[in-house]
């Protein structure tokens, strides 16, 4: 157990440098990644009223709900508590991650089609990605980062929760809404990809958790390694299967695109941290809402580009973010802890 601990650990501490690795590695040798993708999927076609519109469970779609089991298998009774003990400040940090970076999304999407890059319809497909990745719920990862800064870890668990359990509607209609007008979306597709990879899998961990009680809480390193290994497999796995998405269109594209997912989730840190303060939070909760509301999950924007909009570059914004996550991340991060205030 000392073991799993210690490699825990050290995963986490270089997650940043794992990912960028992890991605290199996956655009020299996609073949790996393409083989993988191709061989692991789960067959949904023949479930009623699912099939028609998520006809199988990806290997993305798998690694992401394994995330997900992980996270409801962590969750207490206390985290459910804050909703009602502390309602504005939940209600606050879900707002920031749906209706700021959604309409961040929708403004970067705007300024990358100003500039014409690689044609109209490649532009509307990019604009789609930033919008898909503005309108997820935040990540894991922003309860990782809150916990580096020093902040409110568990009014930044209970804002992810609470935005990922909204995910299914409020995601598929805000993607809906404000990217509608440039490719067809269907609300059915996203909404069912969400519930059976994001909701579905947190429920069921919530139920093993009440069954298994604090015997739970040993294994809690070896859940954070899983889900830590599953987060680098993700990235791989973007990376790797859509490796011509990098390679095929162009330096121009992959720099302006880099350009645009930086300035979005630069802009969700800056306004998080804004909204906070405006509404009298202290520092460190004002760190955590920016955490909060920057570091979307990526994770799952990925496997909704994949899922509703097959080989297209919609999916480039969002694997270009599982990187810049853990990039940006740690950064923001180590910036707030030398800021944290006094009950830190």
């Amino acid at each position: 157990m000392k073991l799993l601990t210690r490699i825990a650990d050290t995963l986490n501490k270089n997650l940043a440098v794992l990912a960028v690795v992890v991605s290199a590695f996956a655009l020299i040798v996609p073949s790996v990644w393409v083989w993988l993708a191709s061989r692991i999927s789960i067959d949904l076609s023949s479930v009623p009223l699912v099939g028609a519109h998520f006809p199988s469970l990806g290997f993305v779609n798998i690694l992401l709900g394994i995330v997900m089991l992980g996270m409801g298998m962590t969750l207490r009774a206390e985290d459910f508590a804050l909703i009602l003990k502390r309602p504005g400040e939940v209600f606050l940090g879900v707002c920031c991650q749906y209706i700021l970076m959604a309409g961040f999304g929708f403004l970067v999407a705007e300024l990358l089609k100003m500039t014409g890059i690689g044609g109209p319809e490649l532009c509307a497909q990019l604009a789609v990605g930033l919008v898909l990745l503005g309108c997820v719920p935040g990540g894991t990862a922003a309860n990782v980062m809150t916990f580096l800064a020093k902040g409110d870890v568990p009014l930044s668990i209970t804002i992810i929760m609470s935005g990922t359990l909204a995910a299914p509607v409020l995601t598929s209609g805000l993607v809906l809404l404000l990217a509608g007008q440039w490719v067809e979306i269907s609300f059915l597709n996203m909404f069912f990809s969400i519930a059976f990879v994001v909701l579905m899998p947190i429920i069921l961990g919530l139920f093993i958790h009440h069954i298994a009680g604090n015997r739970i809480e040993p294994y809690k390193k070896i859940l954070v390694l899983i889900s830590t290994t599953c987060v680098l497999l993700i990235i791989g796995t973007c990376v790797g299967t859509n490796r011509s998405s990098f390679t095929e269109n162009g330096i121009a594209v992959v720099a302006v695109s880099v350009a645009a997912v930086l300035l979005q989730h630069i802009l969700g840190l800056i306004s998080g941290y804004a909204a906070a303060r405006f509404f009298h939070m202290d520092k460190n909760k004002a760190h955590t809402i920016s955490l909060d509301t920057g570091l979307q999950n990526s994770g799952l924007s990925c496997t909704l580009a994949n899922s509703a909009f097959p080989g297209t570059m919609v999916v480039l914004p969002c694997v270009l973010a599982t990187v810049i996550h853990q990039v940006i991340g740690p950064i923001a991060a180590n910036h707030f802890a030398k800021h944290a205030g006094e009950n830190a």
